[in-house]
């Protein structure tokens, strides 16, 4: 097994920090697996992440959490359009196209 990036998707490190005893015994069980602490630790992440998908309630919480960034993002998006006073805070204003029209067919000079 390599720890290089499964799916062509980027990799993050990860830093923790292990009990002396714990940290013993995860070496021992890498090294009778012949395999890396680095590919043990990604194993024990997709064993913890698959065991927390299949408990009862992962789904609804997971749902609650995708809740709570929407609506963080609605809130965000109505602060960001209320400093605009528009529903896209990237479109120019009639006087910005009309100003930079002109300037552009050189008008402006006139």
């Amino acid at each position: 097994m390599t720890t290089e990036p499964r799916n062509g998707g980027s990799v993050k490190t990860l830093g923790i920090k292990v009990p002396d005893a714990l940290h013993a015994q995860f070496a021992l069980v890498a090294q009778l697996d012949g395999i890396s602490l680095g590919d043990a630790a990604i194993r024990a992440v997709e064993l913890y992440v698959t065991t927390k998908k299949a408990e009862p309630d992962f789904a609804a919480r997971a749902k609650a959490a995708l809740e709570a960034i929407e609506r963080e993002a609605a809130a965000r998006r109505g602060a960001i359009q209320g400093l605009f006073g528009s529903e896209d805070p990237t479109a120019e204003t009639p006087t910005e196209t009309t100003t930079s029209t002109r300037r552009r067919s050189g008008e402006a000079s006139k």
